[in-house]
């Protein structure tokens, strides 16, 4: 069931965009020869009125094929006859239809299940921030001048971005007036042995943190730590019970760890970690909206979702994302059915909602990923387009040819790629 749900979502949003390229070819009376959702050999297909409509055998992609879209063929009817804005229109439509599809599914969860004002919800009693006159209530609309819409937008700010001890500058609303509050942030000093868990129960070492004590004292991936300061800890919950009562410090402690069957003891000091504490808590939750309210977020839930498209662009290019992290349509449709199965069980309304959203997020990824200007892509050609008008000539048509041509085959390299990296991930 996951699977043909993931299926009709992803042939779903393909399907739109599609229809956006051929509304508005036939409105720019250019004869589109085939209309197909999906890739492969045609399972069905049918002609009317010159255009064939095509169900192929791979359901993970789609086309509108036009009449002389790929030659510098001018005759009526083709897509080079037709006026140079009229091509541009014929080009945006795709991903504009994106846009549209993502705003109808947005505004219908917004209307279910509402939106997550960034609202603080609790200010810490004798903070730099109580200090600087941040009060519960207020709604956050600025942070280290990142434009704040939704609770949401403030958390990915701060995944993408390391909030340091300088000046945090933020600016809120409160009872219709916009404060400004800078203040600088407290030190929030912790102690730590530095490895991780496989699970919180459990007392084996799932990995260790480059630099930090327990690694320079020789412990390795899949130790199990059965003791601290001479006393016994059997388990996760014996270990949490132990800190809480003798907090890590900077005296060194004796650690009691086995490996294959055999018992080992390291005396090591914890190392002392400073992360900056902003002092305030913000709202994750939803707030039911009302009348005009339900338009307004739908508009903003679309401009998250294209905004965090960019952003992760922005990571890609820049380092902060490997291209492990790159997914395609095999990782697309397990993500779906993923979404669906871990939901099924909270009931028919959550499953709805999460995949309502899911449509939201692809749709509005697709319309981002689409107006980049790389050759082949919608946004490659309208750059060509948008020259041609410009300069009211066009391009030569070999010379673009090529171009889209070489980004074509590039892009193929990368779909590989990306499938490769999908189905290694699911083995």
């Amino acid at each position: 069931m996951s699977i043909i749900l993931a299926l009709l979502i992803f042939s779903a949003v393909i399907l739109f965009h599609e229809l956006g390229h051929f509304l508005l070819a036939k409105k720019n009376k250019i004869v589109v020869t085939e209309f197909s959702l999906g890739m492969g050999p045609r399972l069905y297909s049918t002609v009317i009125k010159g255009t064939r409509y095509s169900l192929k055998a791979f359901p993970l992609g789609g086309s509108c094929a036009m009449l002389g879209e790929d030659t510098a063929d001018e005759e009526k009817g083709t897509f080079h006859a037709a006026s140079v804005w009229g091509r541009i229109s014929v080009v945006a439509a795709g991903p504009v239809f994106n846009f549209i599809l993502a705003l109808i599914f947005a505004t219908v969860i917004v209307a279910l299940a509402g939106y997550d004002p960034a609202e603080i919800m609790g200010v810490k009693e004798g903070s730099s921030a109580e200090q600087a006159g941040l009060q519960e209530g207020d709604i956050i609309t600025e942070f280290q001048g990142y434009h704040i819409d939704l609770g949401r937008d403030l958390y990915v700010y701060t995944y993408l971005n390391e909030v340091t001890s300088d000046s945090i500058s933020m600016k809120v609303r409160r009872d219709k007036e916009t404060i400004e509050i800078c203040f600088q942030p407290d030190e929030n000093i912790r102690y730590l042995l530095g490895f991780n868990r496989s699970d919180s129960s459990s007392m084996k070492v799932e990995s260790l943190i480059s630099g930090l004590p327990l690694e320079e004292a020789g412990v390795q991936p899949g130790d199990v730590i059965t003791g601290i300061n001479g006393v016994k800890i059997e388990n996760g919950e014996d270990f949490d019970a132990y800190l809480a009562e003798h907090p890590l410090s900077g005296t060194p402690v004796d650690i009691l760890y086995e490996r294959d069957g055999l018992e080992y003891e390291a005396q090591i000091t914890p190392a002392k970690y400073s992360s900056p504490d902003m002092g305030f808590s913000y709202n994750v939750g939803s707030v039911k909206a009302r009348g005009l309210q339900v338009l307004k977020y739908g508009l903003v839930e679309v401009k998250y979702m294209i905004r965090t498209t960019l952003l992760s662009l922005k990571e890609l290019v820049t380092g902060g994302l490997g291209m492990e992290d790159l997914s395609g349509p095999v990782g697309v449709v397990d993500a779906i059915g993923q979404t669906y199965e871990q939901s099924k069980s909270e009931g028919a309304r959550i499953v709805l909602l999460n995949m309502l959203n899911m449509v939201v997020l692809l749709s509005a990824n697709l319309g981002v990923m689409n107006l980049l200007p790389i050759p082949a892509l919608d946004g490659g050609r309208l750059v060509f387009l948008v020259l041609e008008a410009v300069r009211r000539k066009p391009v030569n048509r070999e010379i673009e040819g090529r171009i889209h041509f070489a980004g074509l085959m590039l892009l193929m390299m990368l779909m590989v790629f990306v499938m490769y990296n999908d189905i290694m991930k699911l083995i």
